[in-house]
C-alpha cells in the first residue's frame, strides 16, 4: 500500500514536470509582442524589356533599400477577432483591411502552419502608389515577423517563395539586399559593394499629391531591350548614372503629369548627382553628395523625406 502511494506521488510529480516544461517551451516560442521595420525601396534604372504571353511584363531594374520605414507590430489577439486583425495608424490606406497584403501574408502562412489569431498594428509612413514598394515591404516583413514570433524556422529562400505568391517585388524585401531584378521583378541577383558605394550619401524623396496607376503606366509602354543594362550601368561611377540609368515609365508618366518633370529638374537644381522616378511613380528621388539646403520650400504640396544612406 505504501509503495503504491509513493508510486502515485512520483507519477504525479513527473506529470507536473512534463506539463511545466511544455508550458515553458510554449511561452518561449510565443512571445507576447514582436516588432519590425519595413523599409521602402527605389529603382536605380528600370527597363521594360518585353510583354509576356501571360500579360505581365519582363523588366530589368536595380532594387535598392532606403531608410524610410513603416513600423509593424504583432501581438496575441484577445476575444472574438478575425485570424489577423489589422489596425492602421499614420497615413490612411484606401482598401479593406482584409484585402491588405499584411493579412494576406498571414493567411499564406496560416494555410501551412497552425497559427493562432493575432493583432497586427501598422504605423504607415511610406507613401502609397509611389513606386516605393511600401505594401510589398509590409507583406514581406509580416512573413519574417511571423516566422520569428512562432519559431517556424523558415529559411530566407522559403520565405521568398511564400513572398512570390503575394507580389513580384515582395521577395526582395525578405533580405533587402541591393539586387539586380529580372523576370517580373522576382528573379534577384545581389549586387555586392553597392551599399558601400552609396554609404553616407543623402537621398531626397519627393512624392507629389497624386497617384500613378501602375496598370495604366504599363499600358502606355512599348517594351524594348535597353542599350545598356542596369546591371552594367550600375558598375560605372555614380556621376555617369545620369546618362546611363533611365526609367522607361518616365516618358509616358511625365507626359500625363508635366509637373513631375519639373520636380525632377528641381532635384538636379538642388545639386543631385543622380535623380529618377521610382518604379511607375509617382515618387521621385535625388542622390546627393552633401545635404541639400532649402529643399522643403522647393516642393510645395509634396511629401518630402531626406535620409542618409
Amino acid at each position: 500500500m505504501q509503495k503504491s502511494i509513493k508510486g502515485n506521488y512520483f507519477s504525479k510529480i513527473l506529470l507536473l514536470r512534463i506539463i511545466f516544461s511544455y508550458i515553458c517551451e510554449t511561452m518561449k516560442n510565443m512571445k507576447q509582442t514582436s516588432h519590425a521595420r519595413a523599409c521602402a525601396k527605389i529603382n536605380l534604372g528600370l527597363n521594360v524589356v518585353k510583354k509576356r504571353s501571360d500579360g505581365y511584363h519582363d523588366i530589368e531594374t536595380i532594387f535598392y533599400p532606403i531608410p524610410l520605414y513603416d513600423e509593424l507590430t504583432i501581438l496575441p489577439a484577445e476575444g472574438d477577432v478575425p485570424n489577423c486583425q489589422l489596425i492602421i495608424e499614420g497615413l490612411p490606406i484606401d482598401c479593406d483591411t482584409k484585402d491588405n497584403l499584411i493579412c494576406k501574408a498571414y493567411n499564406v502562412l496560416a494555410e501551412n502552419f497552425n497559427l493562432p489569431p493575432i493583432v497586427a498594428k501598422l504605423q504607415k509612413t511610406i507613401p502609397m502608389q509611389a513606386g516605393m514598394g511600401g505594401g510589398s515591404s509590409d507583406a514581406a516583413t509580416m512573413l519574417c515577423l511571423l516566422n520569428d514570433h512562432f519559431s517556424l524556422n523558415l529559411s530566407d529562400n522559403q520565405l521568398e517563395n511564400f513572398a512570390k505568391t503575394l507580389g513580384a517585388d515582395c521577395p526582395f524585401f525578405i533580405t533587402q539586399n541591393p539586387s539586380y531584378a529580372t523576370g517580373i521583378g522576382e528573379v534577384l541577383t545581389p549586387i555586392p559593394n553597392l551599399h558601400e558605394r552609396l554609404k553616407g550619401k543623402h537621398i531626397l524623396i519627393v512624392k507629389p499629391p497624386y497617384h500613378v496607376s501602375t496598370k495604366e503606366a504599363y499600358s502606355l509602354i512599348t517594351p524594348c531591350e535597353p542599350e545598356i543594362s542596369c546591371n552594367e550601368a550600375i558598375l560605372q561611377p555614380i556621376e555617369s548614372w545620369k546618362n546611363l540609368l533611365t526609367n522607361d515609365f518616365e516618358k509616358s508618366v511625365f507626359a500625363k503629369f508635366p509637373h513631375m518633370q519639373q520636380l525632377k529638374n528641381t532635384l538636379y537644381q538642388l545639386g543631385a548627382t543622380f535623380a529618377l522616378m521610382s518604379g511607375s511613380g509617382s515618387a521621385l528621388f535625388g542622390i546627393y553628395e552633401t545635404e541639400p539646403v532649402d529643399y522643403q520650400s522647393a516642393f510645395p504640396d509634396c511629401q518630402v523625406f531626406l535620409r542618409t544612406l
